[in-house]
């Protein structure tokens, strides 16, 4: 079957043939961006935190009353509240480690700063978030240790929140590990924290803890921590707890029980605007992809509703043509033409108006990324999303087409000789 009695039929429909080409166009644009977005969206809602997020909740409070300044004898009395706490929590039957902690993965909330090679280095080697907390943090969090030793007891020191001072040892990520020391061991190596003179000795590796932040400012750093041993000291605490396997509901009643009889002037009524609660580690995580996984819900509602409108167009105008066109598929039929034959026309035919809207659509699609790329600061899409939305228009278009082309063929040759 030659294409030149195709053409000269879409020249005579020239309004309908450009509406559907655009919108073919226009679709496979965004639709490819969408699906770029969703999988983007996808792969930052399943990125592993590196800790064992099973059976792990945490404890916001604020005290009532408590002391307020920075005072030597006001951090001791902080810290001793803070020490009686960690002791009625490590005595619950439920519970399995304890561990005071500055921030969690996915919380939002952190401390960061450059880490350097060289003493008052102005402009850190690396950024990281810093993590402050005891020696139960990484059993606590389930950090996986694959270099060095853990913190011992007595090297743990303690401090007033708004307290400064470098530790002289810290547990480093590997990726962290790997961006200042890229051609040998990180362990026993010195490092420099927040461009001051204090060295920090590495005595720890472990292979992997994201940063607090969840924003796109932290994409750059997002594995680069440092945990230093230093339990700080203010009303306002932080703890990680870890329940007993399939007991972490019994275990969050169990501390807030506890907490309040050992000391009832505390806030810790769950209100997570304000990061006062008890939480366990999912309800973080959950908290935290909102934004992305309704994003990912939006870009798939839009992309399954403007496949359909496309699908319907070209329904729709296939079985105008059709209506339009009996008489002549009549005279076909009594020429010899057989429902193959009808089928296959309308099939090429639509196939020759999809052809045009993907290439046009192809252009597109990759317009709008470089667009959003400058405005938005997102990825480049990958030519993958491009071909496999050309792939998925052509076969769209087809089976739109299936039916009305179904009813063209039926069409008897009889109507050639109606209406004479």
């Amino acid at each position: 079957m030659t294409v030149h009695p195709i053409l000269a039929a879409l020249r005579r429909h020239k309004a309908g043939v450009t509406l559907i080409t655009l919108q073919i166009a226009l679709t496979l644009a965004i639709v490819c961006n969408a699906v770029f977005i969703i999988g983007q969206r996808v792969e930052r809602v399943n990125r592993p935190t590196g800790m064992d997020e099973r059976n792990l909740f945490l404890i916001e409070q604020e005290w009532i009353g408590a002391p307020s300044a920075d005072d030597p004898a006001s951090i001791e009395k902080l810290d001793a509240m803070q020490r009686s706490d960690l002791a009625t929590l490590r005595n619950l039957p439920d519970v399995e480690s304890v561990a005071t902690i500055s921030s969690l993965p996915l919380l939002n909330s952190s401390w960061t700063g450059g880490v350097g090679l060289k003493p008052d280095q102005q402009h850190g080697t690396a950024n990281a978030a810093y993590y402050f907390g005891d020696n139960q943090m990484l059993k606590t969090l389930g950090l996986h240790l694959i270099a060095g030793r853990n913190f011992a007891a007595g090297e743990i020191s303690h401090r007033g929140s708004r307290g400064t001072g470098e530790p002289p040892i810290a547990i480093v990520t590997k990726a962290l590990a790997d961006k200042l020391f890229p051609n040998d061991s990180a362990l026993g190596k010195t490092v420099y924290l927040d461009g001051g003179a204090t060295p920090t000795t590495i005595i720890g590796v472990v292979a992997r803890m994201q940063i607090p932040a969840t924003g796109r400012w932290g994409n750059s750093f997002a594995w680069n921590s440092v945990l230093q041993p230093v339990r700080l000291d203010a009303s306002y605490t932080r703890t990680a707890l870890r329940a007993k396997p399939g007991r972490l509901n019994a275990a969050m009643r169990e501390a807030r029980k506890a907490l309040f009889d050992a000391n009832p002037m505390r806030v810790m009524e769950n209100q997570p605007d304000i990061g006062i609660g008890i939480f366990p580690f999912s309800e973080i995580r959950a908290r935290a992809y909102r934004a992305d996984i309704g994003m990912a819900i939006l870009m798939g509602v839009i992309c399954v509703i403007l496949l359909a409108v496309t699908g319907a167009g070209i329904v729709g105008l296939t079985s105008f043509w059709v209506g339009q066109r009996h008489k002549q598929i009549g005279i076909r039929r009594a020429l010899g033409a057989t429902r193959r034959d009808i089928l296959r026309y309308f099939q090429t035919e639509n196939l020759m108006i999809a052809g045009a809207g993907v290439v046009l659509g192809a252009i597109l699609a990759v317009g709008l990324n470089l667009w959003m790329m400058q405005q938005f600061a997102m990825d480049r899409m990958s030519l993958l999303y491009v071909f496999t939305g050309v792939i998925a228009l052509l076969a769209l278009g087809q089976l739109a087409v299936l039916a009305p082309a179904l009813r063209a063929a039926a069409v008897p040759p009889v109507e050639a000789t109606r209406s004479v």
